[in-house]
Order: C-alpha cells, then structure tokens, then sequence
C-alpha cells in the first residue's frame, strides 16, 4: 500500500477526519503513519479554518499499536537507527496530541492496543462504541481485557 493513503482525510467544513487505514494490520502506526498523522496534526493546529480533528481508524481495529515486526525487522538487518527514529517520532506524536490547542476526538471502534492507546489517550476526548476492545498486556505477557 502506498504510503500516503496509509492515513485517508476528510474534509467537512470546519472538521478533518483523519482514518487509519491499514485495516489488514489492524492499522498498526507504521512510520509513514506516524510522520504524516504528526505533519497533519502540526498544519491543522497553524490552521484557523480548522476547529476539529477527528481520528478513526478503518476496519475492525482503531489501532493496534506501532508496527512492531517493522521494527523488529529494522533492528535484525542492523538498521537500529530507524527503529529508534520510529519510537522518537511515536512519542512527538504523541506530546503534540497532549499538548494539542484545539479539541481532537478519537473514535474508538473495534480494537485498541500499545500505541493506539498512545494516539488516543493523549488527545483530548474518546469515544467507545459498544465494539471497541481495549487490550493491554501483563508483565507476563498475557493479554487482559
């Protein structure tokens, strides 16, 4: 999938809708992701037509989390610097969200885990619907609903 459709947006007036959309990884945030969900957020904030962001994600998960096997990968073939960049940018995404000046609704529909968590905690209203999976694991690896 082409990178810059891996986030689709919206236009509706004075509202963008951001949607996830690698609804076969479950929308796990892969770099492209996170760079063009951190270039949007940064834009729309400078914008004063703008006065919401919505954030949704495409399929049966809202996000599961960062892509782990891309970085897991990246660290095996010795490119341990993208891996780091990865969760760098992950976590400016984040501070933007939660320092974010204007109001941000994430719609959480279906599966939320790891850094789904992250982009949604961090802003500032969430909407569960009556499908949304919120995950975590334990210390011992064990998932818990």
């Amino acid at each position: 999938m082409a990178s810059h459709s891996q986030v689709l947006v919206e236009e509706k007036s004075n509202v963008r809708i951001l949607i996830l959309n690698r609804s076969k990884q479950l929308n796990a945030l892969s770099s492209h992701m996170i760079s063009r969900l951190l270039q949007l957020f940064l834009a729309y904030e400078d914008d004063p037509s703008v006065k919401l962001v919505i954030l949704k994600g495409q399929g049966r998960a809202f996000c599961a989390g960062g892509d782990v096997s891309a970085v897991v990968r990246d660290i095996r073939l010795g490119n341990w610097r993208l891996s780091a960049a990865f969760m760098s940018d992950e976590y400016k995404l984040n501070y933007v969200m939660a320092t974010y000046s204007k109001p941000q609704v994430s719609i959480l529909n279906g599966i939320v885990m790891g850094g789904g968590a992250g982009v949604c905690i961090h802003g500032r209203f969430r909407i569960a619907t009556e499908n949304t999976v919120f995950l975590k694991w334990t210390k011992f690896g064990n998932r818990k609903r």
